[in-house]
């Protein structure tokens, strides 16, 4: 119930324990996120050469939602490279709570490349990621995800799981398509490092999934989601393998569609 129907002064009461029960929006990428790309975006232009498209289908302004296969650990590191403006994305939360040199080493890195500290777990755990995702949208940033909830171990484009889609009709954001190529060669599974392999960004045209209905429509999530997979698979070229990736989830974003979003298997 609108905190408004209670009458004063309840109203005020009622709206300041609905403002605690929402996470604050992230911060923005700072000065350092500037630094660490503008280091390394050079860096790897000069060692990896990697072919960049479409980066003109990337909004300057304005929430956007930057849905990607996922085939290596290093695609959160190579998307923020490529897009032209900041990109922000959920990582686990022991990346950013490890203790001594090692440990902030690894929250300076992660920071430093527009990573969100987010818990891996269930009910509240789960909502308080998904409502951190729509919060950084609601902020006009841009926030990359993968459809597919985890990591494809052979390279075939798995079936969407609809947590992007819910996140996109909630907040309206824009949905660029982003298809990469090569990045599993980068850091195969197991790797402990990157190789110097040819790798490829594909950004494709924005997408308007408003014309699928209400977030609330399961039918509305299914269509969208299909359709965010149909854009990926004609930027990646990459073999439909027509079901759920069931790998047991490695990203934050597998949890929130699993735990919060329903999965639909239509």
């Amino acid at each position: 119930m609108p905190s408004a129907a209670y009458g004063w002064p309840y109203a005020r009461l009622v709206s300041e324990i609905e403002a605690e029960a929402v996470p604050a929006a992230p911060k923005r990428p700072g000065p350092l996120y500037t630094i660490v790309r503008g280091i390394l975006r050079p860096l790897v232009a000069i060692v990896y050469r990697p072919k960049i498209t479409g980066r003109e289908h990337v909004p300057r302004r304005g929430p956007v939602i930057l849905a990607s296969n996922h085939l290596s650990f290093i695609d959160s590191i190579v998307i923020p490279l490529a897009a032209p403006r900041p990109v922000q994305f959920l990582a686990k939360s022991h990346y950013f709570t490890g203790k001594g040199l090692k440990g902030w080493v690894s929250r300076t890195f992660f920071g430093s490349i527009g990573a969100v500290s987010v818990e891996r777990g269930a009910g509240s755990q789960a909502q308080e990621a998904l409502d951190l995702g729509r919060r950084i949208l609601e902020g006009g940033n841009a926030f990359a995800l993968y459809p597919e909830g985890t990591r494809s171990l052979d390279g075939r484009l798995y079936k969407g799981r609809t947590g992007v889609a819910w996140l996109a009709l909630t907040t309206g954001a824009t949905v660029v398509p982003v298809g990469l190529v090569g990045t599993q060669e980068i850091q195969p599974v197991g790797a402990k490092f990157p190789r110097i392999r040819p790798v490829q960004v594909r950004f494709g045209e924005p997408l308007d999934l408003s014309v699928h209905g209400s977030a609330e429509s399961g039918k509305a999530r299914r269509a969208a989601t299909d359709e965010i997979m149909a854009a990926i698979h004609a930027l990646s070229g990459q073999e439909l393998a027509g079901r759920y990736n069931e790998t047991p989830p490695q990203s934050a974003i597998a949890r929130i569609a699993d735990r919060v979003v329903p999965r639909e298997r239509v």
